[in-house]
């Protein structure tokens, strides 16, 4: 943080100006090191092997955790069609939740997840896809 004490209003403007300026410049143009390291790994095919192992694997674990978190929905709750759960890819997922629910899912349960209902599974693992599922459930019956 920066903190700036000018002589007026009119000294202050001008201030923020040149600091909203120097901002949108670092924001704008972000460092390359980033995109260094990625050229590193992708023109080394022994990093890139092993950059492709550790994605595969990082969805792997979560395509499994999609799969235990559908099972443990549809244990609780089997008249309700949970097949979106599997249906879809990624690191997150729509849930379908309402913004009520959604706040159910807050208040009662701690999970939390955008309004929309759309929630990341890539923080999901075995241990903890149950009380998950009760969350859900919970929330989709009495919110």
């Amino acid at each position: 943080a920066i903190n700036l004490i000018c002589s007026d209003a009119d000294a202050a403007a001008r201030v923020m100006s040149q600091m909203k300026r120097l901002a949108r410049a670092l924001y704008s143009n972000p460092p390359t090191h980033g995109a260094k390291i990625a050229a590193t790994i992708v023109n080394d095919a022994e990093l890139f092997a092993e950059w492709k192992s550790e994605m595969e694997g990082m969805a792997g674990r979560i395509d499994s955790v999609r799969k235990q978190l559908r099972e443990a929905l549809e244990s609780r709750n089997p008249n309700k069609d949970w097949s979106f759960v599997t249906s879809q890819i990624g690191m997150f997922s729509f849930t379908g939740l309402s913004p009520e629910q959604v706040e159910n899912m807050t208040n009662k349960w701690q999970v939390y997840m955008t309004r929309d209902g759309r929630i990341s599974l890539a923080g999901l693992n075995s241990a903890k896809v149950d009380y998950l599922a009760d969350a859900i459930v919970d929330s989709f019956k009495n919110a």
